[in-house]
């Protein structure tokens, strides 16, 4: 009867960990990446359960974030934007100028009646 105890609670406490590491934010998770927890958890259940509970469930997001605005590509993977707010208003100008200027070359080759590349 213990053994079947232990047994049932060893699933729910794993179901629960796989569970939460996968529906969690990438940014409240702490010292793995998250694919690596679900590795984890996955292959050593009972440890890698509690090691989630007790290292890699973040209650707040990392301090990586606390100054910077956070963001997380398509592959789970955390970028980071410019730490110095003037670069990153100098790379929008930019950014802005050039689509404008992509948008005059249209324009002109529309006028023109020149089909070329676009």
């Amino acid at each position: 009867m213990p053994l079947f105890v232990f047994s049932l609670v060893t699933i729910a406490l794993w179901t629960f960990c796989l569970v939460d590491v996968v529906i969690r934010d990438v940014r409240y998770i702490q010292h793995l990446p998250k694919t690596l927890w679900m590795v984890v958890i996955l292959f050593v259940p009972m440890l890698g359960s509690v090691l989630w509970l007790v290292a890699g469930r973040g209650q707040s997001a990392s301090p990586d974030y606390a100054s910077v605005a956070a963001h997380v590509d398509a592959e789970g993977r955390r970028t980071v934007a410019a730490h110095d707010p003037a670069a990153e208003e100098a790379f929008r100008r930019e950014c802005r100028e050039r689509a404008e200027q992509q948008r005059r070359v249209v324009r002109r080759q529309r006028t023109d009646g020149d089909p070329g590349q676009i």
